[in-house]
């Protein structure tokens, strides 16, 4: 394993504290839905990732306004396909089981762990040249 996707983990147990806390908080305390508690639990845990794979795992000096404009789209793109895989896995396979959203959850943020992370590391903070960096940017 890398270096960066050691550290990778480690973002990803702050994150999946507060961002899972966050959702099951929403399911079962609140009533949410399993979409608006994903969704908005995986918001809250995104802003903490962002924030903390940006300065710790890639130590990135790309401008803050590409990277959180490509950061959406992974975390947007990443949200949806493994969540929704998430669902119909539950569906397809583990259908009238106790506690099916709690599963599909689950699910869920594994899958989109594994593809958060080479979507942040590929395309987010990329080392790639091409991408202009904040102290090519000043003046």
């Amino acid at each position: 394993m890398s270096q960066s996707f050691l550290k990778f983990l480690v973002v990803g147990v702050i994150n999946t504290i507060i961002g899972m806390g966050s959702i099951y908080f929403m399911l079962h305390i609140l009533s949410f839905g399993y979409w608006p508690a994903t969704f908005i639990g995986n918001s809250i845990g995104a802003t903490v990732s962002y924030l903390l794979n940006r300065n710790f795992t890639f130590k990135s000096d790309h401008a803050h306004f590409g990277a959180i404009f490509r950061f959406v789209i992974v975390i947007g793109l990443c949200y949806f396909i493994a969540y929704y895989l998430g669902v119909k896995f539950v569906h397809t396979f583990l259908s009238g089981l106790p506690f099916e959203e709690d599963i599909a959850v689950l699910i869920g943020a594994g899958s989109y762990t594994i593809l958060n992370y080479f979507g942040q590391k590929w395309f987010v903070f990329s080392k790639s040249r091409y991408t202009p960096k904040l102290k090519e940017l000043r003046y």
